[in-house]
């Protein structure tokens, strides 16, 4: 069990376990289910982030998930389920006993990001975050990027952050540094805003924008890239953030995902 091994070495507060993002084998999950949630769970990963069946029905997903030791802790929903449709995202996160809804995009037109999208995308996620709440539920909105464009003093998601009442924020560190800001700043700046974390770094050399977009195998090995990992994690622990989940979406995954557990396990 990956968490034991972490917190052995020291820099993992109690309750705190490094999860995986199952997105990151879509590729992998198009093969054969059974034997890439056995992959995750060769790795010595238990608790994961998804919130799909891969074309199963529950009943045998769940089954499997059981067999591999393997507990769905948090679920994604669709923004606009979360607008129109909120009790379906209550029951799929019922269904799997996860805690946590994640939000990771929010549909807006081609680039077009400003203050309006802004605005009703917080109002959004207060609104459903709030009847969350209510069935023991926690939603998370994770930025892609696009959301730390300049706004009065600060950026667009400074807006968003004063203004949740009833959410919080997944953080993706590659996200938020692709989009010009500074990972470890925002959880200094923000400490009981954040409840999960995506660890992911970035190739180093390339540039980011404020799209949400970027080339997938830009994804490297945790610690090989240009993104402060190692501070990231440690304030992490500083924080209490229950889980952090390592996504890889880059076409290496197999091979990059254990190299980033082995650098995680060398953080002291």
């Amino acid at each position: 069990m990956i968490a034991t091994i972490l917190l052995g070495s020291g820099f993992l507060a109690q309750a705190q376990e490094v999860g995986l993002q199952l997105y990151s084998l879509r590729n992998q999950f198009k093969m054969d289910v059974s034997n890439t949630l056995g992959l995750i769970n060769e790795w010595g990963i238990t608790k994961i982030e998804g919130g799909g069946t891969y074309d199963m029905s529950l009943e045998d997903f769940k089954a499997l998930l059981s067999e591999y030791d393997l507990d769905m802790v948090s679920v994604g929903a669709e923004f606009g389920d979360l607008e129109n449709d909120v009790e379906k995202v209550i029951k799929n996160a019922k269904d799997f006993g996860a805690k946590y809804v994640m939000c990771a995009w929010v549909p807006h037109e081609g680039n077009t990001w400003e203050l309006q999208e802004t605005k009703h995308a917080t109002e959004v996620f207060n609104k459903a975050g709030k009847i969350l709440k209510k069935h023991g539920l926690v939603l998370a909105y994770h930025p892609h990027g696009y959301e730390f464009r300049p706004y009065k003093k600060g950026t667009l998601f400074d807006y968003m952050v004063q203004h949740a009442t009833d959410f919080t924020f997944e953080l993706d560190v590659f996200w938020a540094q692709h989009g010009g800001a500074d990972p470890l700043e925002l959880m200094k700046k923000y400490p009981k805003k954040f409840t999960l974390l995506h660890l992911k770094d970035m190739e180093k050399g390339i540039e980011g924008n404020n799209t949400g977009h970027e080339e997938d195998d830009t994804n490297v090995v945790l610690g090989t890239g240009q993104i402060d990992i190692a501070g990231v994690v440690a304030e992490a622990k500083k924080l209490g953030i229950e889980y952090m989940f390592i996504e890889d979406e880059s076409s290496n995954v197999v091979t990059q995902v254990p190299k980033s557990l082995e650098y995680l396990k060398s953080l002291k």
